[in-house]
Parts: structure tokens; sequence; C-alpha cells
């Protein structure tokens, strides 16, 4: 389970429960039929992935999660930036905990990985049933 790593870049951040995160992201993998590679998880400002949103996808808006897919094969590898300052807001809007806000940002970068898309209506559908799937997965541990 050490190829799934994480890093902080310009805010103070710490993410808890790193092993139970990293098991339910082993799981998912395995359940979406994938073999798990390297995988880094940054965590940053809205600023900071606003930069990023502008200078790799030439997007000028604000986002919690941006995946960088380098899946070879059927071996699911990236780097998935993640705003903590989105996924506060987010927490708020949907009336959930930071941290299941946070878990469920974590898994949608990783389902991401799977090949799951969430631009049309039913992709989004499925992603989110994809995304309860796996928090339910880790409430078991």
């Amino acid at each position: 389970m050490s190829s799934i790593h994480f890093f902080v870049e310009d805010i103070n951040f710490v993410l808890k429960n790193k092993r139970k995160i990293q098991k339910v992201l082993a799981i998912l993998s395995e359940k979406e039929g994938k073999e798990l590679g390297e995988i880094s998880y940054i965590f940053c400002s809205d600023n900071y992935l606003l930069k990023i949103n502008k200078k790799y996808l030439n997007a000028d808006y604000f986002t919690d999660v941006i995946t960088f897919d380098y899946c070879v094969g059927n071996k699911i590898s990236g780097d998935i930036y993640i705003s903590i300052e989105r996924v506060k807001e987010n927490s708020k809007i949907f009336s959930q905990s930071f941290f299941n806000e946070t878990l469920r940002v974590i898994l949608h970068g990783a389902l991401h990985l799977c090949g799951y898309k969430d631009k049309k209506p039913k992709e989004e559908k499925i992603m989110r049933e994809k995304e309860n799937f796996y928090l339910n997965e880790y409430s078991k541990f």
C-alpha cells in the first residue's frame, strides 16, 4: 500500500486516517478490476489549484479536484490535486462532515483513474453511486 502518497503544497493540512484511506483505495482498485500503481494526492489552496486549472486545462474557475491520469494498461496511476478550501465549502453546502467530503473527493479522483467520468448526468449518477459505495466500505473499518 506504499504506492499511495499524500502531500501538502501551500496550506496547513493534516490528513487523518491515512492507513484506512490507503486500505479503502486498495479495495477500490481491486473491486474495479485494476492494479494499484503510484497515486499521489496533493492537498492545496483554491488559488494553487486554479493556477493548475488555467495552465493545464485552460479553465478559469475554482474546482475541488483535478486528476492527472498516468494509467498504463490496467495499472492506475496519477496525481490528484485537491483544494481543501473547496472541500470545506462543499462540506457546508452538502451538509457533510469535512472528513467525509475530503474522503469523497479522494475516492472521486481514484474513480477517475479507473475510467469513470462525470460530465453527463448518467455518468455523474454512476460516479456518486460508486463514491457512496466506497464511503460505506471505509465505514466498515
